[in-house]
């Protein structure tokens, strides 16, 4: 149970903290505004993961102190959270192909036998469904706008395109939590996902890159320096002042 919150929890966490990267240099004053928005409701589901996460495991450790005192390989978020903003058309797809997948996560999750998880995502799911219909879009209006719109989320779906298959791929976590009927396989998504995703893509003229998903694994500890380098931010002010109060 504590692993499979700090899956959930650590996705909000890093792209919450990657999408308030944005706050003060979005293109225009209302995606500034819409993507702080965005940024804090991502940390606010943080906040109930991982303080669940922190009764679970039941060692005094708290949400900001699984935040903010873990180190790099310990974090359990996918992979496509912790990419890079690039450009705001990059930024955008990261969002929309998170968006897709985690309103269809938190619904299943909202029928969980566990209480706790229920009631946190039919919390979240009203959020998660608000980004998505946003984020949705969008990614037809760029992708069904100009030569130059069109081309860059042409670009930006094809570099995260390997990023969508660690989504899907189930482990002897996801297996145990199935039996326990707490959370169904992440590969039970899949064709609801892809039917979703076909439907957004065809409205944007955008095409389906041809490469096979890759089967990344950031949830087993293993990511890429991106994410080192984010820490370091987000975490500095409490690695230097422990326990530092206002």
């Amino acid at each position: 149970m504590f692993e499979f919150l700090l899956r959930m929890g650590d996705n909000t966490l890093v792209l919450g903290h990657r999408v308030s990267e944005w706050c003060g240099h979005a293109p225009v004053l209302e995606e500034d505004i819409a993507l702080a928005n965005i940024s804090l409701d991502l940390i606010g589901q943080t906040r109930l993961w991982l303080g669940l996460a922190g009764e679970v495991e039941g060692q005094g450790r708290d949400a900001d102190a699984l935040a903010f005192r873990r180190d790099v390989w310990d974090f359990r978020n996918l992979l496509i959270c912790e990419r890079p903003n690039r450009d705001f058309g990059h930024t955008l797809m990261r969002q929309f192909l998170f968006d897709l997948w985690h309103f269809e996560r938190l619904s299943d999750l909202s029928l969980s036998v566990d209480d706790r998880i229920a009631g946190i995502a039919a919390k979240c799911v009203k959020e998660a469904d608000y980004h998505l219909e946003r984020s949705k879009d969008l990614i037809v209006r760029l992708g069904d706008g100009t030569v130059e719109s069109h081309s860059k989320m042409q670009t930006a779906l094809t570099a995260l395109w390997p990023y969508i298959g660690e989504m899907f791929t189930d482990d002897a976590l996801d297996a145990k939590m199935a039996d326990a009927g707490i959370a169904p396989l992440p590969s039970s998504q899949h064709v609801r996902f892809h039917k979703a995703l076909n439907e957004t893509l065809a409205a944007a003229t955008l095409m389906r890159p041809t490469n096979d998903f890759a089967q990344m694994g950031g949830r087993s500890g293993t990511h890429t320096e991106d994410l080192g380098h984010m820490l370091a931010t987000m975490q500095f002010l409490q690695r230097a002042y422990p326990d530092a109060r206002w």
